[in-house]
């Protein structure tokens, strides 16, 4: 992993062969952050966290991510119109900025209005920032999606449908950046949240688990009461 071009091939050979090793000590020892970005490198690639992905519960995490949002995204912002008083205010702030069917703009519409319908608070999760702000300034992060703006660009309540980049910070470190889009940085997210067994963000746990429940029809089928509302609007 320290060259400049990595193998790709012989990285996932070696991955694959050391996947029981390092499991067992993800889930028994549970280092700190910035041991596993020592220890694995490979584990904070795009191509690995999605194959990590695969070995842990057998699923393509990207195709069936993006699949069941595109399915749902329609019927999802139809339920984003219909709601009234506060909820209804905050969505039609990212309704009014979404002028096209483009699916990453789709898809970042979705995953910022999800939260706000089930009644998390994504303020301390999806962050914005600009070029020039240094690293401390999201040392206090526990988990999160910094979204990197132009010097001068507006920040307050915007989508961010075209940021510089994005990068994904956990426990205060930078273990992903110069991540294209909004979907990508929290399809990622969530597949490191497998591959690192976190738990999932206090502020945005229902919408964690309507992406595992729901989307991916991964783990208990119970659901809480809010989520499988929300399910059954989706299946009228």
């Amino acid at each position: 992993m320290q060259k400049r071009t990595p193998n790709g091939q012989l990285v996932k050979q070696k991955m694959d062969q050391t996947f029981a090793l390092r499991r067992k000590e993800v889930v028994e020892s549970e280092p700190a952050i910035s041991k596993m970005v020592e220890r694995w490198p490979a584990l904070f690639t795009e191509d690995q966290v999605v194959m990590e992905f695969n070995r842990i519960v057998g699923k393509n995490l990207k195709q069936e991510f993006y699949e069941s949002i595109d399915r749902h995204s329609f019927c999802l912002i139809e339920i984003f119109r219909s709601k009234s008083g506060n909820v209804g205010q905050q969505l039609t702030q990212l309704l009014q900025q979404t002028k096209t069917t483009e699916p990453t703009a789709v898809r970042t519409l979705v995953l910022r209005g999800l939260p706000i319908v089930l009644g998390d608070n994504p303020t301390d999760f999806y962050r914005a920032g600009f070029d020039a702000d240094d690293d401390d300034s999201f040392r206090h992060i526990e988990i999160g999606i910094l979204q990197v703006e132009p010097e001068g660009a507006a920040v307050a309540s915007s989508l961010h449908l075209s940021p510089t980049s994005l990068k994904v910070i956990i426990e205060g470190e930078v273990v992903m950046d110069n991540i294209k889009d909004l979907p990508k940085a929290m399809c990622l997210l969530f597949g490191l949240s497998y591959a690192l067994h976190l738990n999932y963000h206090k502020s945005m746990k229902f919408t964690f688990q309507f992406i595992q429940q729901v989307l991916l029809t991964l783990g208990h089928s119970e659901l809480k009461p809010r989520l499988q509302t929300l399910k059954n609007q989706l299946a009228m």
